[in-house]
């Protein structure tokens, strides 16, 4: 044999068979990981299986692969997509309403889900062009940040049971806190380094709605058989007191702008204010009918909410209370709005109805109580619309299944609402 031959020849691979043990050395753990219940602990669990064994199972069959040529092969996106920090790159779509002819921008793609956070929760950056989002397109929801200049996402958590409701931005704008289960964590923005701040007692469960108060602490609900309480929690320490105590299950607890208080619900039959000291517990002052999705107004002097009444035959309104004055006021009949939301000084409104024939995003003016249709929603559940304002009032984001599973939607108003300015923290 000539020696070019023979050199050919030692410069071979080793043969297939010497990755076999390597092979059975992962069929363990690869066990485990099928056989995990948790899906989340299994899509990770998967993955670190199979970046192992083709770090070592296919040199050893193949030669020498180094961590370079593994990244630049293909391969690495199908490890490493569904890890915590991935990058999601942007799906931005444009089109004209076929009604209104305006024009709209899905953010999110609808071959997987996609969810606005709770209504009342700042999720939007008055500052960076950010906007906060759960999304499921790794398996499991995950909580995600969008980049509203380039549409490209990148994932910030590996929650088990995240609550996508429960994101909220602290004010800074610098990190961010969700519930995972039982849990409340807090995340980093700048290094996705997060934590466990918080968890629920044994014997208890955790009420719909959490959210983070001006002076950096939150908020939750929890519940053990009918009763239920509202607890305040320092995300410096975590230390955790209970304000009040209720005799129903309570829910969304939410605390008001620029004053020591915090609103909470009773269901749809009433809304609660207590001091965050735990005095002076009321119920506030409301019309008759069930209650709808209500809010603090930017300023916090007075809750906004959705008034509907017992006669289906009678419009749903636009209601004010204000807690200080112990009053309720009409501000408008809506075209059976199931949800809305409010510009910054609540000179604007925007609501999603429940019309089947004109199931429309509108604005509504509050000095001529005038509508003005923006575009279809086409939701199968109105409710889950929740069309929210940015900061500056010139975008509106809503969210519909309307294309498939539920996916972010937004659409420019600024030749239709005027600017206002986003407060300095």
């Amino acid at each position: 044999m000539g020696t070019r031959q023979t050199a050919a020849l030692n410069n071979q691979p080793p043969m297939i068979g010497f990755a076999l043990p390597i092979f059975f050395e992962f069929l363990a753990p690869l066990h485990f990981c099928v056989a995990h219940p948790s899906r989340t602990h299994r899509y990770k669990r998967l993955r670190h299986v199979c970046y192992h064994f083709l770090m070592r199972a296919v040199p050893a069959a193949l030669g020498r692969w180094t961590r370079r040529a593994f990244l630049v092969s293909g391969l690495a996106p199908s490890v490493f997509s569904e890890q915590k920090g991935a990058l999601i790159p942007s799906a931005w779509r444009r089109y004209a309403d076929p009604a209104t002819e305006f024009e709209v921008l899905r953010l999110t793609d609808p071959a997987h889900s996609s969810w606005l956070p709770a209504y009342y929760n700042r999720v939007l950056s008055k500052h960076r062009g950010f906007l906060l989002y759960s999304s499921d397109d790794s398996g499991a929801p995950q909580a995600c940040r969008m980049d509203l200049h380039t549409g490209e996402s990148r994932r910030l958590t590996d929650a088990a049971h995240m609550d996508g409701s429960s994101i909220a931005m602290l004010p800074d704008e610098r990190s961010f806190c969700y519930c995972d289960g039982r849990a409340l964590h807090q995340v980093v923005l700048a290094n996705l380094r997060g934590h466990q701040i918080y968890e629920v007692a044994e014997g208890w469960e955790r009420c719909p709605g959490a959210s983070v108060a001006e002076d950096g602490t939150a908020l939750l609900g929890e519940s053990r058989g009918g009763i239920s309480r509202v607890q305040v929690i320092g995300l410096q320490k975590g230390a955790a007191r209970t304000v009040v105590e209720a005799a129903f299950v309570l829910s969304h607890p939410q605390p008001r702008p620029r004053r020591a208080q915090i609103l909470y619900r009773q269901a749809d039959e009433a809304l609660w204010l207590v001091n965050s000291d735990g005095t002076q517990n009321r119920k506030l002052p409301l019309a008759d009918g069930r209650i709808g999705p209500a809010r603090w107004s930017p300023d916090g002097h007075t809750v906004l909410y959705l008034n509907f009444p017992d006669d289906p035959g009678q419009l749903h309104a636009i209601r004010e209370c204000s807690p200080d004055q112990n009053t309720d006021k009409l501000v408008a009949r809506t075209s059976q709005f199931a949800h809305f939301g409010c510009n910054a000084n609540t000179s604007v409104f925007v609501g999603a109805s429940q019309n089947k024939a004109a199931p429309y995003i509108l604005i509504q003016l509050r000095l001529t109580r005038r509508e003005l249709s923006l575009c279809e929603h086409r939701a199968s559940d109105p409710s889950m619309v929740a069309p929210i304002f940015s900061a500056d009032s010139q975008q509106i984001f809503f969210e519909s299944d309307r294309d498939g599973k539920p996916a972010i939607y937004r659409i420019h108003v600024e030749k239709l609402v005027e600017e206002t300015e986003p407060e300095l923290e």
